[in-house]
């Protein structure tokens, strides 16, 4: 797989903004950003309504993927491409959803908002938003070789890569959420032992742009991170470990990757496993 096969740049969306075989969706971690403005054409999914599960803590299932998309006029035959604020964050987490439930043609714009704005591109009013025909898409059941589950988090100490995308301060247990995030936290501070941190950001340009593999792949070597091995990515809810499962499986091309999505605020309410306190060693 190359970079070709799951990113595209400014340039190709600003060509493609009027092809009806795309589906432009954002996906921000703000979502209200799309209600002040957005990319020509594109569609909002709201990560807090549309992809969660109003009763249980888990995802929206099959039946329900199915739903949103259908109501929001996406069928199995369009590509879709994600884009959204801070970096992609909650875009790459939108994109791992696809292909989880078997969409595989989807790609990130490149840099994102950020890349978008930072060009001086046209961004149009919040009540600008398209009419797209309903579909009726049907999603496969959730390829489960991309996720991973608390016991296989136990289980993988010590044996695995368990990379901790969360800000230092959040690794060794002086905060339990980022500072602007406190809403959703755990019972207990600290880290899954043998986890290396490599906070989800030092993926990312100044722009909002993926560093190059090169810069990729030294940035996680260097922490101690082999390739070869099987790795689960996690950070405090999954969105931003979604985006380092993006680099390793998608730009990377490492095969067996997971990403967590429990994350943190299950790991640090469970009763009995171990957790470690302290910097990265």
């Amino acid at each position: 797989m190359s970079r070709h096969d799951v990113l595209v740049d400014a340039d190709w969306v600003q060509e493609h903004l009027d092809d009806p075989t795309i589906a432009l969706v954002e996906v921000d971690e703000d979502t209200t950003a799309y209600e002040k403005n957005h990319i020509k054409n594109a569609i909002r999914i709201d990560w807090t309504k549309d992809l969660q599960d109003p009763v249980r803590r888990d995802f929206v299932d099959q039946e329900g993927f199915e739903k949103l998309l259908s109501e929001k006029g996406v069928s199995n035959d369009h590509t879709v491409i994600l884009y959204g604020g801070n970096n992609n964050w909650f875009a790459a987490y939108a994109y791992w959803y696809f292909k989880l439930y078997g969409h595989e043609n989807v790609k990130l714009l490149d840099g994102g908002r950020k890349k978008w704005e930072l060009d001086a591109r046209e961004l149009v009013p919040g009540d600008e938003v398209p009419q797209r025909a309903k579909t009726e898409y049907k999603a496969k059941p959730q390829d489960l070789s991309i996720r991973a589950f608390r016991d296989e988090v136990v289980d993988a100490i010590g044996v695995q890569n368990i990379v901790d995308v969360r800000s230092p301060d959040e690794f060794s247990g002086k905060l339990l959420a980022p500072a602007h995030l406190p809403q959703e936290q755990s019972q207990r501070p600290g880290h899954v032992p043998t986890s290396r941190n490599i906070p989800w950001s030092k993926n990312a340009n100044d722009d909002g742009t993926f560093k190059s593999d090169e810069e990729l792949k030294a940035l996680y070597e260097d922490e101690r991170i082999d390739l070869a091995k099987d790795t689960i990515a996690l950070c405090r809810i999954g969105e931003r470990s979604a985006l380092s499962w993006f680099v390793l499986h998608e730009l990377l091309g490492v095969e067996n990757v997971k990403n967590y999505d429990g994350s943190w605020t299950e790991y640090g309410s469970l009763v009995g496993v171990p957790i470690e306190l302290g910097p990265a060693k």
